[in-house]
């Protein structure tokens, strides 16, 4: 993983100091909260229901064992003892206190961590593949290019104040795991014909109130070009993005308004006018970033086989590992979604309990995944079972990857300012229901995906079968829908039709999965089956 040299050092410490200062003034009330609000949300501050959240960055999901460690001691010393993984590869805290939010600031600087650029109209914390630099189908870990956009973005004069916030991903293979085409930008590092590494760049996807899927702008860019061709596709947006409507600010709203051949146009004049104006940082840099996502020392003789006389172990060998690049070791998930859970939830125990687990097993690394689990990207398969033992006995052994009790939440009404329902009893009533009637293992993979607002933070548009939660008349409402991925087969989920209260609409989750089990055909996945009746039979039986 990229380790801050003294320069990034000095950048970070000298922010907590500032923003030490801004807090100070605010709790002495020299700042009014209409002043200091935009100084907290560059600092990743937001003023929620009960408390101040704080959301911490963690770049393209990576950590270290020290890392996820100083995570649980701030959720310990100043939180109510857990933090939230959230979609975006970040973690947040719920229960923060104005006079602490320096001296956490300070802790994270301290584990070369920030909460930067974690809100506001900026670019946000970029986001990678949860495998990368382990994943057998990549065509290179896609962290480096990562890590250098970055840096570009991180205190950019020109992009702090965009028309709205914006968000980044970047991939390396066709199996998209990062939900890259739903982003503002999305890029996949790929070869072209003659074998060289290059950047596809989609542009103008993204979720919340009008859902969009980001169409290719162009399928390469050298990678000598790459912050050069970002930078033109975010100055246009810059330009011409709608301040005047928060509502059409985003890039997607720009993108279908000239459409996407004008915008492109524009981008590829922007991208000729930059590219001799030093806009690039030299190759060097990237070769320099580089080395630090080297492979670990592999064991080139690791076994590969694996003990599965123990049928719990061997459910959860077959759900939560993932073939490795190396042979003799797999990627294992950390499950945060026990039956029942708070999805992405996890104990400053856990927390401490995943970091000793990442060190021993997995060459001191650990990923946050943005389905809001943790992985350790590498580990032999000679060490599963003890690593199943011991997240078994911490509450993290639930064998249900990519299951319909691997729900992706938002935080929702219980504790979001801009919710209109909860999110959090709904996904457990949901995960409890499928347990208790043992459908699980026979629906296969179905993912579910529950959002307390139209902002889609929990991406119920990108969901197999997505839930959003309304207010009607000051009543919870839930609206279902059916159809969505955020994979390479990229979709959007179709409405079903009138919405439902909480205990409806988990009936209406049972009552759809189970016209799935009646009509799919061999091994078809929930969305297969749909994408292949189509919507009348569902709503036949929701509705009648």
């Amino acid at each position: 993983m990229y380790r801050y040299d003294q320069y990034d050092q000095q950048m970070v410490d000298a922010r907590v100091e500032e923003f030490r200062d801004q807090a100070r003034r605010r709790l002495e009330g020299t700042l009014s909260e209409d002043q200091f609000k935009p100084l907290r949300l560059m600092n990743g501050l937001y003023l929620q229901l009960h408390a101040y959240m704080l959301r911490v960055a963690i770049p393209y999901g990576t950590l270290s064992g020290a890392q996820m460690r100083a995570l649980a001691d701030i959720a310990e010393k100043y939180d109510r003892g857990y933090g939230h993984f959230t979609t975006r590869q970040n973690i947040q805290y719920n229960w923060i206190k104005l006079e602490d939010a320096g001296d956490i600031l300070a802790h994270l600087a301290k584990v070369e961590m920030h909460a930067i650029q974690t809100s506001g109209n900026c670019i946000r914390n970029i986001s990678s593949d949860h495998f990368a630099g382990a994943a057998a189908d990549e065509v290179v870990d896609p962290r480096p290019y990562a890590e250098l956009l970055r840096q570009w973005s991180s205190f950019h004069p020109e992009f702090s104040y965009l028309p709205r916030k914006f968000k980044i991903a970047v991939i390396a293979s066709e199996q998209d795991r990062a939900a890259m085409r739903l982003h503002d930008i999305g890029i996949n590092i790929v070869r072209n014909e003659a074998g060289e590494l290059g950047a596809a760049f989609y542009v103008g996807g993204g979720m919340g109130r009008t859902p969009m899927i980001a169409p290719c702008i162009r399928d390469f860019v050298p990678l000598d070009r790459l912050v050069t061709y970002a930078e033109a596709c975010l100055r246009v947006y810059n330009r011409y993005g709608r301040r005047d409507n928060k509502y059409k600010a985003r890039i997607k709203i720009l993108v279908h308004e000239l459409g996407a051949e004008e915008y492109t146009r524009q981008v590829e004049e922007e991208f000729q006018h930059l590219l001799d104006s030093g806009v690039e940082p030299p190759f060097a840099e990237l070769e320099r970033i580089r080395t630090f996502f080297a492979d670990p020392e592999f064991d080139a003789h690791a076994n590969e086989d694996i003990d599965r006389s123990d049928p719990d172990f061997a459910l959860w060998v077959d759900r939560n590992t993932i073939p490795h690049k190396q042979p003799g070791y797999v990627s294992a998930v950390i499950s945060l979604k026990p039956v029942g859970g708070i999805p992405g939830d996890a104990t400053a125990e856990q927390m401490r309990v995943m970091a000793d687990l990442g060190e021993r097993y997995s060459f001191d690394e650990l990923r946050v995944m943005h389905t809001q689990n943790v992985v350790l990207p590498h580990v032999r398969k000679a060490d599963l079972h003890a690593l199943w033992t011991a997240l078994d006995a911490a509450g993290l052994g639930s064998p249900n990857l990519d299951t319909i009790e691997d729900i992706i939440a938002c935080p929702g009404l219980d504790y979001c300012s801009l919710a209109n329902a909860r999110s959090i009893p709904v996904a457990q009533k949901i995960a409890q229901r499928f347990a208790e009637t043992k459908k699980t293992a026979t629906l296969g993979q179905l993912k579910l995906k529950i959002s307390g607002c139209i902002n889609a933070c929990g991406h119920h548009h990108a969901g197999h079968i997505g839930i959003l939660g309304v207010d009607r008349k000051g009543v919870e409402n839930y609206q279902l829908s059916l159809g969505g991925s955020e994979a390479e087969d990229v979709s959007l989920a179709k409405i079903t039709g009138p919405g439902f209260d909480e205990d409806g609409i988990v009936d209406a989750v049972e009552t759809v999965t189970g016209v799935y089990e009646r009509e799919r055909e061999g091994e078809e996945r929930f969305l297969d089956t749909y994408r292949r009746i189509g919507m009348g039979p569902f709503k036949e039986a929701l509705y009648g």
